[in-house]
């Protein structure tokens, strides 16, 4: 059922009165100062934020610079005493490698042309490693380094020997000589070593010798 009011409310076609006017344009001006406020409210707080992560950024930096600093001065303080750490084995290797060995060789006949540390590899499942090789055109030189060489290092070293061109299949066809060499030992031990067929290098402080005596022929393992 329609009433009166409904018809006027419905079929009206007059203007809005300037009262109604002003009251939209307040209602307005609200709703926009509203949205200007939260518009505001999420700037400074993305403002903040971005700030905030300026500054972990820069912390962040300042800790790999002084990361990088500490690194760097350990590295040089490692450098500096590394001679400290050094083992006795790896002192005497360094010294045979850089100085001695080559002399000492050429001294009994064998004119050493180059020299390789630390030979290792691994063939049909076997690991090996031999510590120096002095090789010429016709010779390899196989030399085991012990700070302390004991009778059975010496028979380890004979079975590696009988066993060298099955591992190192590139020295086939040159003669296979053995060296030990030491930097403590007893005249029992380097005694059994030179009647294998071995040299026998004693390291004394900065220098090498060989204890074999002159008339020493060394035996060939191949």
């Amino acid at each position: 059922m329609t009433t009166p009011e409904t018809t006027e409310r419905t079929e009206r076609t007059d203007p809005p009165t300037f009262a109604e006017i002003r009251e939209s344009l307040a209602d307005a001006g609200r709703r926009y100062r509203e949205i200007a406020a939260l518009m505001a409210e999420n700037e400074a707080r993305a403002r903040k934020n971005e700030a905030k992560a300026e500054r972990r950024m820069a912390a962040l930096q300042r800790a790999m610079a002084e990361t990088d600093r500490q690194m760097k001065d350990t590295d040089r303080q490692l450098k500096r005493t590394e001679s400290i750490f050094t083992s006795p084995w790896e002192k005497l290797l360094e010294s045979l490698v850089e100085g001695d060995l080559v002399p000492l060789l050429n001294g009994r006949g064998i004119a050493v042309e180059s020299t390789q540390e630390r030979r290792k590899g691994r063939r049909n499942g076997e690991h090996f490693e031999f510590d120096i090789l002095a090789v010429n055109r016709r010779d390899v030189v196989v030399v085991e380094v012990k700070t302390t060489l004991r009778s059975e290092d010496v028979t380890r070293f004979l079975t590696k020997l009988s066993a060298f061109t099955d591992w190192a299949r590139e020295y086939r066809g040159k003669r296979v000589l053995g060296a030990v060499a030491y930097l403590k030992s007893d005249s029992a031990v380097t005694t059994y070593a030179e009647r294998r067929g071995l040299f026998v290098i004693r390291a004394t402080g900065s220098s090498a010798s060989i204890r074999n005596a002159e008339d020493f022929e060394p035996r060939s393992f191949a």
